[in-house]
């Protein structure tokens, strides 16, 4: 049977592969999960591979906690080993972490063919580590699944037309299988004696907010003043809590927690009345769950949030008319990923 090794290493990378792992297994293809340790926190880590129900990675890495280059560095030295032990028919990458590049250049230079989950995504500022992560992984992939129209537009005028697949987005599918799973479960609210539509809910973890110190204070400023109107509640990235440590930043109305699990933050984020963050991926979970969303940040790469009235940048006062996004699909993109895979490979 044909070998599938799946390379993840951050958070958001764990909750978009479980639908795609349970839908592999339903068309017969076999997995193998490699995490490369790049969140190794086991609030950021191994709460998630509990959570959402899906295997324990068979090889962790343990790469953290260094610098970009040094990071993807050790990270391709030490996949490159694993892929040649492997020897896998495929090797699939989601978004765009120092996890995804080191997994596509280990896998390029070995010949193995590179599936790219969330595909074709750009914010077109290229000081952004994120931003040349994609890039790259994307040039170098075989099977590029794109989960809205702008990503695929955005490949072709890069001259990348073949493999590519419009699918929907795998975190949607995620998040309809954990809103109810996180109703039946979830104790958060309760612990934070919290009501439904009361709150807002804060992150920030990117490094062009929190390597710049005068940035990061002007953000958290920005959360204190909304906060005046609408209580925060910032679970706090170890990035984030060691510059706020470090600096001695005195906060106001906000309420700092430790980071949650995927079903506590699935529930926090759904009775929240808004959601301020610099992730990609948090503000597309705020739209799945009709949620106003601030982005801390200049640009996103999720543009059709921001035409579709639920998403902003800090920068801009208003939101543009509010509208449903068909792009993202009905939740059944990992099965249409999977499908793809299946034959591709059975075909090959």
């Amino acid at each position: 049977m044909q070998r599938i090794v799946t390379v993840v290493g951050a958070r958001p990378q764990f909750i978009k592969a479980a639908p795609v792992s349970q839908a592999l297994q339903k068309v017969g293809m076999h997995e193998t999960l490699i995490h490369t340790g790049q969140h190794f926190d086991a609030l950021m880590s191994d709460v998630f591979f509990a959570e959402l129900g899906i295997p324990e990675p068979a090889r962790n890495l343990e790469v953290a906690g260094l610098s970009h280059g040094a990071m993807t560095g050790r990270m391709l030295e030490r996949l490159e080993v694993a892929f040649a032990e492997l020897q896998p028919a495929l090797v699939m990458i989601y978004g765009d972490t120092n996890s995804t590049l080191a997994g596509a250049l280990a896998a390029a230079k070995l010949h193995i063919p590179v599936a790219h989950v969330e595909a074709g995504l750009r914010s077109f500022n290229r000081t952004m580590p994120e931003e040349i992560n994609r890039v790259i992984a994307d040039h170098l992939s075989t099977l590029l699944f794109c989960p809205t129209a702008v990503a695929i537009k955005n490949l072709a005028a890069e001259g990348i037309k073949n493999g590519v697949h419009a699918t929907g987005d795998v975190m949607h599918d995620a998040t309809l299988a954990g809103i109810q799973h996180a109703k039946d479960t979830s104790s958060i609210l309760s612990t934070l004696r919290l009501k439904p539509r009361t709150y807002a809910v804060a992150t920030i973890h990117r490094a062009e907010n929190t390597d710049d110190i005068g940035r990061f204070t002007q953000i958290v400023r920005w959360l204190e003043a909304a906060a005046v109107n609408l209580p925060v509640i910032w679970p706090v990235h170890p990035r984030a809590r060691s510059i706020l440590a470090k600096y001695s930043l005195m906060l106001k109305d906000m309420q700092l927690i430790e980071p949650l699990g995927y079903l506590d933050m699935i529930w926090l984020v759904h009775n929240a009345a808004a959601i301020y963050t610099d992730s990609g991926g948090l503000q597309k979970e705020a739209y799945f769950h009709r949620v106003p969303c601030v982005t801390l940040r200049d640009e996103t790469e999720w543009v059709e949030t921001i035409e579709a009235g639920w998403n902003r940048l800090w920068t801009v006062a208003h939101y543009a008319p509010r509208r449903e996004i068909s792009d993202y699909g009905d939740g059944d993109a990992a099965r249409r990923i999977a499908e793809i895979i299946s034959t591709e490979l059975r075909s090959a």
